[in-house]
């Protein structure tokens, strides 16, 4: 899990590309989830929590430019 501090320091384009890492890894435990192949099922809360926290982030900057 990435550490605030550590998405705040990176660019827009940056951001935004996590973004996409991050929907394309909790589409995958999804569709672990619902085969009954995922076992640690805390990893989806916490993608479900990066992705906020880049969303927050992206907001946050879009209003400030």
């Amino acid at each position: 899990m990435v550490k605030t501090k550590d998405l705040r320091a990176m660019s827009i384009d940056e951001l935004e590309a996590k973004l996409v890492e991050c929907k394309k890894e909790q589409f995958n435990l999804r569709v672990q989830q619902s085969t009954g192949q995922l076992q640690n099922t805390a990893v989806l809360k916490n993608v479900r929590r990066e992705v906020a926290k880049i969303n927050t982030l992206l907001a946050e900057r879009k209003k400030n430019s």
